[in-house]
């Protein structure tokens, strides 16, 4: 089997854990990191790494991890998609934009032969296949999905993005079945008005369903921690039978899990699914894999 060039797009919290992952992958290389500012300096794990502005300057390339901000992803994906290269990207906003997004990326890879995997995270992502199979295991029930404590990526990109803010700090706090408080810190650019900034961040969509807390403070880094975690409970019946419960329960170092899971997902983009687009429940567990189909299922069945 050939091994996959990946390409990473986009070097913040996301691409730098996913180039340890492909690095890490024995069926994978990387074929370069895609930034803006590609002629600048580059930091000094990425010695002897192409560093682009544009993918077309890496050669083959089978499949772009785009590890760029949530919002981004509907611009972006289908660049690479109409070129005939593979994306995974970790679109983090649930429900009908999820679906939309799906959507116009399955018309462009079917138009144009290519994949994408939309919402490879953990949540969306590696959580929706648990919700999945729980739901399977007991058809009537109540799911509950409580997140953290910890830092949430997409929620903190969200605040940093607002104006007047130079650096931000998203907490997720669990207060039981599903329902979550948001401890949102943030350090000011000079000048910045803090009513101004709390009020754009309560009103934007990551923040304006959940009880929201805006903190000025004088340092992000200080604060900065990146593990998260989550705790799935259902309980429910099995055809008649009742009571039937179930847990799952993760502590993460959230970009590192995200990116972990990009790149599984990247492998079946490539080797295992026809051209479209796919969320993670769509996929089966075993074409994230590495090996082949014999020895996976004499493994693991």
């Amino acid at each position: 089997m050939s091994t996959l060039r990946i390409a990473v797009v986009g070097y913040g919290n996301i691409g730098q854990y996913a180039v340890e992952a492909v690095r890490a992958a024995a069926d994978m290389e990387l074929a370069g990191v895609v930034r803006r500012e590609a002629g600048g300096a580059v930091p000094a794990e990425l010695t002897g790494v192409p560093v682009v502005s544009d993918v077309g300057q890496l050669g083959k390339v089978d499949v772009a991890l785009l590890c760029g901000p949530t919002r981004s992803i509907p611009e972006v994906a289908p660049l690479y998609l109409q070129r005939g290269i593979h994306t995974v990207d970790s679109f983090d906003i649930h429900g009908q934009k999820l679906w939309d997004l799906r959507c116009a990326l399955d018309a462009i890879g079917k138009k144009h032969n290519s994949v994408a995997v939309v919402s490879a995270g953990w949540d969306p992502g590696s959580d929706s296949m648990v919700r999945t199979l729980l739901l399977a295991l007991a058809p009537k029930g109540l799911t509950y999905t409580n997140f953290g404590p910890g830092m949430s990526m997409g929620h903190s990109v969200c605040a940093k993005g607002k104006p007047g803010v130079r650096d931000a700090l998203s907490m997720t706090i669990p207060t039981g079945t599903g329902v979550h408080r948001r401890m949102v810190y943030v350090e000011l650019e000079n000048g910045a008005n803090f009513a101004a900034v709390e009020t754009a961040i309560k009103t934007d969509e990551y923040f304006r369903n959940d009880e929201t807390h805006v903190k000025q403070v004088a340092s992000i880094d200080a604060l900065k921690d990146m593990g998260h975690g989550v705790l799935m409970e259902r309980k429910g019946v099995s055809g008649a039978t009742h009571n039937q419960i179930f847990e799952f329960r993760m502590s993460i170092n959230n970009p590192a899990l995200t990116s972990q899971i990009m790149v599984s997902c990247a492998r079946a983009a490539a080797l295992r699914l026809q051209p479209g687009a796919y969320t993670m429940p769509e996929i089966a567990p075993m074409d994230l894999l590495p090996g082949d189909r014999e020895t996976l299922v004499k493994t693991l069945v």
